[in-house]
């Protein structure tokens, strides 16, 4: 089992300075963050696709505030396949959204392909989310009116831009949809659907692609598949992915394995085996 991560008194780049104050003029509590265990930090480079300083997310005020996500320091690298992991109410889906530019941070700062996102009036953040970001959800998010092919090509008619068929063949033979082209969601199974949808958040060539729970709705077979489709947008066409999940088997895919608990990054890991996992969720549950 892995060595559990203890609570160093260590203060991290990220960490919220004395005097420091929230959007609402609330002062945030000088905290001493928990010492990362796993891999050595990374600092940010050319590497880096999303890159995140000192992220803070509160809701609500006064007594009754509550910190989702407490100093996050992070870099996601190009062409790396990260797993988002922790308990309920950890905080990893408040990261994601944050990190994907979904939602905003209390304090602290973001920057997506090199561009830092804080200052971004709504409509240029949307411009920026169409053409660096891409989404995968569990629930699909197809049109049921629309054609496997038409759905694929969607982010690209919606935003005008021009379709490469030659990336778009290339999409459909690597997600094996090229006899389903013409079929509609409704005609589709559930594996049938993701693949789809994998190949929509992958047709613009985002810079960073993020999926939510992208097996939850699927049996375990079918969940394989698209967990090795994602493996082989990694391997085969340089994509750099973040995934939230709370499934053991669908971390191991990863290559870094990011575990959270309330609202802090407390182990930072590379590949790891199912077992290993299991011990360290475990463990921060213990802790809970």
């Amino acid at each position: 089992m892995n060595p559990v991560m203890t609570k160093e008194k260590v203060r991290s780049p990220g960490a919220v300075e004395p005097g420091a104050r929230a959007a609402d003029g609330t002062a945030w509590p000088v905290r001493q963050p928990r010492h990362v265990h796993g891999v050595p930090a990374r600092s940010a480079g050319r590497d880096a696709v999303v890159s995140a300083r000192g992220v803070t997310k509160r809701y609500g005020a006064g007594d009754a505030a509550v910190d989702a996500l407490r100093g996050a320091d992070v870099d996601l690298r190009r062409g790396e396949f990260t797993a988002i992991m922790g308990p309920s109410g950890s905080g990893k889906s408040t990261l994601m959204h944050i990190l994907a530019g979904l939602d905003r941070p209390t304090a602290g700062t973001i920057a997506i392909d090199g561009r830092e996102i804080g200052g971004l009036k709504d409509r240029d953040l949307t411009r920026l989310r169409r053409d660096k970001v891409g989404f995968i959800f569990q629930s699909f998010n197809l049109l049921p009116t629309l054609t496997a092919a038409e759905n694929i090509a969607l982010p690209l008619t919606i935003s005008g831009r021009k379709l490469d068929r030659k990336w778009f063949a290339e999409l459909v033979e690597t997600v094996g949809l090229a006899d389903r082209l013409s079929h509609k969601p409704s005609e589709l199974s559930g594996g049938q659907q993701q693949r789809v949808a994998v190949a929509r958040a992958l047709v613009g060539r985002p810079a960073v692609l993020f999926a939510d729970e992208p097996t939850g709705n699927l049996d375990s077979r079918t969940g394989d598949e698209v967990l090795q489709l994602l493996r082989r947008s990694v391997d085969d066409l340089g994509q750099t992915i973040i995934m939230v999940t709370h499934d053991a088997h669908a971390a191991t895919t990863a290559d870094r394995v990011l575990f959270l608990q309330d609202g802090e990054i407390v182990q930072d890991r590379g590949r790891m085996t199912r077992s290993d996992i299991y011990d360290v969720m475990k463990s921060l549950e213990v802790q809970r």
